[in-house]
């Protein structure tokens, strides 16, 4: 069900000016990151001795820039039926975001069947997550922010075999900003706090830039 603009019935957006604005100093600052840290990643990757790093490294800068710049579109855009199109695409990059990210780390492993078995299965739950947010906007919201979780922490289930082919300050990096974007679920449902939403993105950017920082050291 939608009201008159297109927005969905299950969705609220009532932030204050000054919210709002805090909210596109997060982004900004998160867009602006994301665009140097692409090119950085990029450049080291493409120095880097392991020529198989390219490849999930250009599909984890993809995710990267489509979920900051997404969520920089959706979030400032003002309400209209447009916001709501840009909801369904912003909530859909998180998916590949966390699937791009997993694809960099799974490719420092061995061919195995844990790791050919864990990168088929973060990508086919990216796939229903897209599918269940730009086909039914709004109807599974709930559902959304579990399968990101479950999608966040699958690669528990390949500890040992990422604990052994992984640099150690990367494994901490990737656990807390996994711990971030856990922690900031809370402030991402508890709509009646100031600033939330802020709150909510800040929390975001800064495991982002654990899991880059991870990244990095993988490539480096």
């Amino acid at each position: 069900m939608v009201i008159s603009n297109g927005q969905p019935a299950s969705v609220t957006w009532d932030y204050d000016r000054v919210e709002l604005f805090a909210d596109g100093i997060v982004h900004a600052i998160g867009v602006s990151l994301g665009v140097v840290g692409a090119i950085v990643i990029v450049v080291v990757a493409a120095n880097s001795a392991r020529d198989a790093d390219m490849p999930s490294i250009v599909i984890y800068t993809i995710g990267l820039l489509s979920m900051l710049g997404f969520s920089a579109a959706y979030n400032t855009w003002p309400i209209s039926r447009a916001k709501w199109v840009l909801r369904r695409f912003d909530h859909s990059a998180i998916y590949v975001m966390i699937a791009g990210t997993y694809t960099t780390f799974i490719g420092q492993m061995k061919g195995d069947f844990v790791s050919v078995s864990l990168l088929i299965g973060v990508w086919l739950t990216a796939v229903v997550g897209v599918t269940l947010k730009l086909l039914l906007p709004g109807r599974f919201d709930r559902l959304a922010v579990i399968l990101y979780l479950i999608l966040g922490w699958s690669g528990a289930v390949a500890y040992e075999p990422v604990v052994a082919v992984l640099p150690s300050l990367s494994i901490w990096l990737l656990v807390a900003g996994g711990a971030l974007y856990s922690a900031g679920v809370v402030f991402h449902g508890w709509k009646s706090l100031r600033f939330q939403n802020a709150i909510w993105h800040g929390f975001v950017l800064v495991a982002a830039c654990c899991h880059y920082s991870a990244i990095l050291c993988c490539v480096a």
